[in-house]
């Protein structure tokens, strides 16, 4: 999988389990070691943080963390490079429970796009994102 590089916000490149946010890169190193936040990140702002709690394939409650409280008006979910990562309708219910507005649930390179353009417009967005499969 090639890099893609982004324009007009935090996210400078995405490629296969990598990011480049500000600089700063994030992934799994085939030895193990996490560098930066990891292949799954959570993003708000200019705050990478590690997306711990994604595990498997199949979106559920438990793993949707640290957005909440947060005055986040649209959650951007990357549900990876092939979309394997599946998204119930009812997980999506559950965040806009809790007063996020708007989810939008894409391939994580075009999320990323998507999150690079709703930040540089000042829209208060968020990201989870899944970097591989």
């Amino acid at each position: 999988m090639s890099e893609i590089k982004l324009q007009n916000g935090p996210i400078q490149k995405v490629s296969w389990g990598k990011f480049v946010i500000n600089g700063v890169e994030h992934y799994k190193a085939p030895d193990g070691t996490i560098v930066g936040a990891g292949k799954d990140i959570r993003l708000i702002g200019d705050e990478v943080t590690p997306w711990k709690e994604r595990n498997g394939h199949n979106l559920t409650r438990s793993m949707i963390t640290g957005i909440f409280g947060r005055d986040i008006d649209v959650l951007i979910i990357g549900n990876g490079f092939y979309g394997a990562l599946h998204v119930p309708d009812h997980v999506i219910d559950y965040i806009k429970s809790k007063g996020i507005k708007k989810v939008i649930v894409e391939k994580t390179p075009e999320a990323c796009r998507l999150y690079n353009e709703l930040y540089s417009r000042g829209v208060r967005v968020a990201l989870l994102a899944h970097g591989t499969c």
